[in-house]
């Protein structure tokens, strides 16, 4: 009989593998994944708000469903945007969380997920509105990484990242609008897929979620898990403003087939100024082009030039900002009250701030301005197939780096290498490869528009050439973690 201490580490097709042979049921997985969060959580503080009896009922059901995929894999929700009719959709914000403010029906992510057999064990935390590199808030306090407690675990997808990496469920939902699911990925050691803008539904409530830069997504241990969840979760849905190219296969075939003979560019970050990206995130990137090498690929030292196009950030702060404005204007409605600015956080603020100095005229001219940048940026790929890039420009900052006025500046600074990939609608990856003095340290892969395909399919040749299944934190098994936590492999 498989132990619970057995199932902490398995991904979640290891676990439907379980309920299909018979040798335990949807309940056993999910009353497991409960003791697990009540175990653990109280450490990381990932899940802020717990639906377990419902989903204990909700697993029992699924008794003899041997034809569902993932019969009873525990599984978590972001609380952010993937709503779930009857549960709490409070976005990290005091205002929300005080009003008890609810969700009123399902994302078309949810409701396709739970198709799929997988029981929602509850919602993840994230920073207010989404906003911030760490997940901390004053609604629900910090998020720690389970690698070592004193650091974050990313944003905003850093309650989904945190839960899986301490071993609480396989997998779990995330969002990505600017990097949300590759940094937490990156800094907590999983695989996170930003899927092609369009390949994913985000609607019906956010259709086109921050101008066509956000998707939905999930953070995994496995790159097989990533696949057969896009297989899930692709497709159109009535509402939708864009939809990606349909694969030519699944995605969990196409992974079968090795990748051969791509034509790979590495930035070259050595060229970058010293303060621009630390020398071990550099180091990942090279030792990564010299494993593609070895792999048979033809790896070469090149870049989008306008990758680091010096109006780029201005451009995409003003572009996503009136998003936020809304919102602001929204919530009082949504909670039944007059809303004083002074009730949001400090990031909140700029963002809403600068969504609210934008006339419409200008911000039309900043999204023509993304138009020709996504033109410029997507030439480079008629001549490679994959981008080999750092994901953040240094490893896991200790909790509180995005606190105050100097918080507010890093939030946009530390954004060097992902949220490019959003304003062009590109899938893009982090995957774990390395890790350095005890902390996971991923590595980005970027393919053209509507390429998960090739994506994962380098992204599964790297993981069978450089196994991390066996890499997690130390400690959180059992009953408490500690700051600095190593590797055990």
């Amino acid at each position: 009989m498989t132990t619970t201490e057995e199932l902490t580490w398995l991904d979640a097709h290891s676990q439907a593998a379980l309920v299909h042979a018979g040798r335990l049921t949807p309940g056993d997985l999910v009353r497991a994944a409960v003791a697990r969060i009540e175990r653990m959580d109280p450490t990381v503080n990932a899940v802020i708000h717990r639906r377990f009896a419902a989903a204990v009922a909700e697993a029992d059901a699924l008794a003899g469903r041997s034809d569902l995929p993932f019969p009873g894999v525990p599984m978590l929700l972001k609380d952010l945007g993937c709503t779930m009719a009857g549960e709490p959709d409070q976005q990290g914000s005091v205002v929300l969380r005080d009003a008890d403010h609810r969700a009123t029906r399902d994302a078309h992510a949810t409701r396709r997920l739970r198709a799929a057999g997988f029981v929602v064990l509850g919602r993840t935390a994230v920073p207010e509105f989404g906003l911030a590199g760490s997940t901390e808030s004053a609604a629900h306090g910090a998020t720690r990484n389970p690698w070592a407690l004193d650091r974050v675990a990313g944003g905003s997808s850093g309650g989904a990242a945190a839960a899986v990496a301490a071993g609480m469920v396989p997998l779990a939902q995330g969002s990505d609008g600017g990097g949300s699911i590759r940094n937490p990925a990156a800094y907590c050691g999983l695989v996170g897929l930003k899927p092609s803008r369009g390949r994913v539904s985000s609607g019906p409530d956010t259709p086109d979620a921050l101008v066509g830069h956000a998707t939905f997504g999930v953070l995994t241990r496995s790159v097989r898990d990533t696949a057969a969840l896009l297989d899930l979760l692709q497709g159109y849905e009535p509402g939708d403003p864009a939809v990606a190219p349909a694969p030519s296969s699944s995605y969990t075939e196409a992974i079968t087939r090795p990748a051969a003979g791509l034509t790979i560019g590495i930035l070259d970050a050595d060229r970058l100024p010293p303060e621009f990206v630390e020398p071990a995130n550099r180091d990942a990137v090279r030792e990564c082009g010299e494993l593609l090498g070895q792999l048979g690929h033809t790896v070469r030292t090149s870049h989008p030039e306008a990758l680091f196009d010096p109006d780029y950030h201005e451009r995409f702060v003003d572009a996503l900002s009136p998003a936020v404005s809304l919102l602001a204007e929204l919530i009082p409605t949504m909670v039944g009250r007059p809303v004083d600015e002074s009730e949001h956080g400090l990031i909140s603020r700029f963002w809403i701030e600068r969504g609210r100095a934008l006339d419409a005229t200008s911000h039309r001219r900043v999204m023509a301005w993304m138009d020709r940048y996504r033109e410029r940026m997507l030439a480079w790929w008629r001549e490679h197939d994959v981008l080999v890039t750092p994901v953040s420009p240094w490893p896991p900052p200790p909790l509180g780096w995005f606190d105050g006025p100097a918080g507010v500046r890093r939030s946009i600074e530390f954004l060097r290498f992902v949220p490019q990939f959003n304003s062009t609608g590109q899938p893009a990856v982090a995957v774990p490869l390395f890790e350095r003095d005890g902390l996971p340290l991923g590595v980005q892969l970027v393919a053209d528009y509507g390429r998960e395909d090739l994506l994962l399919q380098l992204a599964a040749q790297l993981e069978d050439a450089r196994p991390w299944a066996g890499r997690h934190p130390v400690g959180l098994a059992g009953t408490t973690a500690r700051p600095g936590a190593g590797v055990r492999e």
